[in-house]
């Protein structure tokens, strides 16, 4: 019986005006696997990240995801990968309360009262439920998009940078989160500068320099 694949990319390719992001790129990573992404700034990560996340296309090439195409299949793949990046898209002048409660309303989950207060605890934002998130700092930030893909309950995790912006205590949470979230079967892509710690939470490791892949295990 096939393998059934999480992510499965055959020569994807990614221009940005004359600069090619990503170069004929090809891998595949099976259902329930975690896969490390390394490389340089400007190697590629992120630009893989927001395609496997269908916010954007590639150039060239097929990217299928939870086997539907990555293009074509947009709807269908949405409510299954999340994506926590740098930028956080929280709504600043509402609170955390707010923004989560949101969250629930979009992902069909409103009817569940204690979902909003459960994730806030989980994350260490209790105490600042009602607080606007204009008035976080960096990592309280990176927690509160944690809790948004929490609730999502993803098939799929995408994770741009997790640790950075983080303090000890909360890159020993993070690490806990992301076992969690392999515990119950997710594919996770998580890309990191911090090898050794990503390599101690994933199966497979994709090594990109200029948008190519040059190593892989």
């Amino acid at each position: 019986m096939a393998e059934q694949l999480a992510v499965e990319a055959v020569d994807i390719s990614k221009r940005f005006g004359a600069r090619w992001a990503l170069a004929r790129l090809s891998f595949g990573l099976p259902q329930g696997r975690s896969l490390l992404l390394t490389g340089h700034n400007g190697s590629g990560k992120t630009t893989l990240l927001r395609l496997i996340a269908t916010a954007s296309f590639p150039t060239a090439g097929t990217l299928r995801v939870l086997g539907h195409d990555a293009r074509t299949g947009r709807d269908q793949l949405r409510p299954h990968v999340a994506l926590v990046s740098h930028a956080s898209f929280h709504y600043e002048d509402l609170s955390a309360a707010q923004n989560l409660t949101l969250s629930a309303k979009f992902l069909g989950r409103g009817g569940e009262p204690n979902l909003v207060a459960e994730l806030l605890e989980r994350m260490g934002l209790s105490e600042r439920a009602d607080s606007p998130v204009r008035q976080f700092s960096a990592g309280m930030r990176k927690r509160l998009a944690i809790a948004r893909l929490l609730m999502k309950a993803p098939k799929v995790a995408l994770l741009d940078e997790p640790f950075g912006e983080l303090d000890p205590a909360g890159i020993k949470q993070m690490e806990g989160l992301i076992r969690d979230l392999q515990s119950k079967g997710t594919s996770v892509v998580l890309a990191t500068h911090l090898v050794e710690q990503g390599q101690s939470l994933t199966d497979e490791r994709l090594h990109l320099s200029g948008g190519r892949k040059v190593e892989a295990s």
